[in-house]
């Protein structure tokens, strides 16, 4: 039953040394999550550590300015490390450039469990990952697991195909061994 109020939701997060000054950091410590700096984490990572997400944040100008392998090493030492990994790929604007970028850094990490995750600041940023991980953290999956089961029941049972068998009684009974048409 809903109340009206809902609770708050904190976790753990571990964030990489190098964003301590930056913004991003501040943001999340001011949701009241419990903050950890890693000097361990690869530079530029987030990590929320109960729903096993993790967060590699990078500035779409900075990846166009330098050399593609630089940042294509970067994104593939993190999601070796990672398997539930997600690139913030942040512009004030996402044009043509930075779409460019994005293309081909789907297609370097096609097939792999990279998702990119385009963000034009820090609130945008936030937002996406906290709701990502507290989707994907217990007790949250479990409950749209079992919504998503009750529903595909619910639409199942309300099917005009469902009744009309339910009517006409078709089971595995009213099938005859040597039909033709086996279910």
């Amino acid at each position: 039953m809903h109340d009206g109020k809902e609770r708050m939701w904190t976790t753990t997060i571990i964030i990489s040394s190098s964003l301590k000054s930056y913004e991003i950091a501040a943001a999340l410590e001011n949701r009241s999550h419990k903050v950890r700096y890693s000097d361990t984490l690869e530079s530029g990572s987030i990590v929320f550590s109960l729903s096993g997400v993790a967060f590699l944040l990078m500035d779409a100008k900075e990846c166009i300015t330098v050399a593609e392998e630089i940042f294509l090493t970067k994104i593939e030492k993190f999601i070796n490390i990672h398997q539930n990994s997600f690139l913030v790929l942040s512009a004030p604007l996402h044009g043509p450039e930075e779409c460019n970028l994005m293309s081909r850094i789907q297609q370097r990490f096609l097939g792999s469990n990279l998702r990119i995750l385009p963000v034009h600041n820090t609130v945008n940023a936030v937002d996406l990952m906290c709701t990502i991980a507290k989707t994907t953290s217990k007790p949250n999956i479990d409950s749209i697991c079992y919504r998503m089961i009750a529903t595909k029941a619910y639409i199942i049972e309300q099917s005009p195909v469902w009744k009309t068998l339910q009517k006409i009684k078709l089971n595995t009974d009213s099938v005859s061994p040597n039909s033709e048409y086996q279910l």
